[in-house]
């Protein structure tokens, strides 16, 4: 029996190359999905033999089928989705346009459902599989300056709940994780540098948190966990 194989959509030098790290030291294969082929590739080199990097956009339905089949064909049935892809525009309803919603929806939520399309037929032919689909405060909380963001993330966290409760029966296991807090990358840093280390959440350690989903026993499973640093405003 071959390794269990791990899906990364939206795999950035941050959560998405901490997931896929946490994933192979956790004896998983690990495919790292991103719209810059030569960014996800340099990626995936870093994490070893276990790990490929793969050009995807993850609102084009047109053409993932043919990635997933890659992924397939190269590592194997797909046991694990961790949904990452996301994108928003702080505004205001005044100061957003249509697109700003539209595109905010397409990606945080149409681009999952392309995704977990993908991967049912496998993980209902392997008899289950884990589905993680990674939100934010906003899908619980809508502020003043972040409509468009916001509603998408509302619509996601919406969708992950049905997705939950259809697939659960069969053995598929779908988790909503709500990060509530600034994570550490370096464009943060830059834009907050008065700001303590305890301050941000650190990648990998919400990559322990996202793996730990994937790990429970059928029995005792979590559907939404919210993952923040102690001195977040709550």
């Amino acid at each position: 029996m071959g390794k269990p194989v791990c899906v990364v959509v939206g795999a950035g030098p941050g959560n998405g190359a901490a997931f896929g790290r946490k994933f192979v030291e956790a004896g998983h294969r690990v495919a790292l999905l991103a719209r810059q082929a030569d960014k996800v590739e340099a990626i995936a080199a870093e994490l070893g033999d276990d790990a490929r990097g793969y050009a995807y956009d993850a609102v084009d339905s047109a053409n993932a089928g043919s990635v997933f089949a890659r992924i397939a064909d190269e590592l194997g049935p797909v046991d694990t989705l961790v949904y990452n892809a996301g994108s928003g525009s702080f505004k205001s309803i005044d100061d957003s346009t249509i697109e700003d919603f539209e595109n905010g929806w397409r990606t945080n939520t149409l681009g999952c459902v392309i995704a977990v399309k993908q991967v049912l037929a496998g993980m209902r032919s392997a008899g289950g599989g884990n589905i993680v689909i990674i939100g934010a405060t906003a899908s619980v909380r809508g502020g003043a300056q972040a409509a468009p963001f916001a509603s998408a993330k509302a619509a996601q966290r919406s969708l992950a709940q049905s997705l939950a409760r259809q697939l659960g029966p069969e053995g598929i296991h779908v988790s909503y994780v709500i990060i509530d807090g600034v994570i550490d990358l370096e464009r943060t840093r830059v834009r907050m540098p008065d700001k303590p280390d305890e301050f941000f959440l650190q990648p990998s350690h919400i990559a322990d948190a996202v793996h730990f989903l994937t790990a429970q026993p059928r029995s005792a499973w979590t559907h939404e966990l919210d993952v923040r640093p102690f001195g977040e405003r709550w």
